[in-house]
């Protein structure tokens, strides 16, 4: 069967070979895998980098101060920490960009701070107390108690992670040691994030896992074309 030229078979044929290659993997480490997953990686970082100047950079920064901005005290920062992260790239002047360096830091610490609490802890918290609306349940005994367990589980399951993180301890001749309740509530809490892991191993192994058959399934589909 005669297969007419087109880019629809050059992007299958690179398609089929890259997946060959990540394959290759699995009779072990080897040059093909490798130089596939180095040309991910390049297309990833130039994808991120195409991103960053053309929805960041260039309209955010560049743009304004080329209409006009350079006396914007504002866009001047952000300029003068661009450079000075620059720096970085020679041992030499490598120090000139730790001002910039602690800028990510603590801007990113901050911002995962302000997540964890505002997006996790609160809406966790309100969540428990949404599972104990118990006026809100009018359909019998049997749904009551329901909804009763749903948010006692919830209550443990939350209470007992956030005890199993808490580290502070009593000093005692054989060294800290923490109460024996705040070790069962650990404990209980160690099982709820136990368990916690394994959902989500077990989905990103379904996710893997689906991958895997989009691959083999392209791979078919392909050599059949052929035949």
């Amino acid at each position: 069967m005669a297969i007419a030229f087109s880019w629809d078979l050059v992007t299958g044929l690179v398609s089929f070979l890259l997946t060959l290659m990540i394959l290759s993997y699995l009779i072990g480490d080897n040059p093909a895998f490798r130089v596939a997953i180095y040309l991910f990686i390049g297309v990833s970082a130039g994808y991120a980098a195409s991103v960053a100047w053309n929805q960041v950079l260039l309209p955010r920064l560049f743009r304004p101060l080329l209409d006009g901005g350079w006396t914007d005290f504002v866009l001047l920062v952000p300029l003068l920490l661009g450079l000075l992260m620059l720096a970085k790239l020679s041992p030499r002047t490598a120090a000139l960009g730790n001002p910039s360096l602690a800028v990510i830091v603590g801007v990113g610490a901050a911002v995962a701070i302000g997540g964890a609490i505002f997006g996790t802890l609160f809406p966790q918290t309100q969540a428990v107390l949404n599972e104990f609306d118990l006026p809100a349940v009018s359909e019998g005994w049997s749904k009551w108690l329901g909804v009763l367990s749903e948010g006692l589980v919830m209550l443990i399951g939350t209470v007992g992670t956030l005890v199993y993180f808490q580290f502070s301890a009593r000093a005692t001749p054989g060294g800290p040691q923490r109460g024996k309740l705040v070790n069962l509530i650990g404990w209980v809490g160690q099982v709820f994030i136990a368990i916690t892991f394994g959902v989500l191993f077990a989905g990103v192994f379904a996710a893997a896992m689906t991958a895997l058959i989009e691959r083999l399934s392209f791979v078919v589909s392909f050599v059949s074309q052929f035949f």
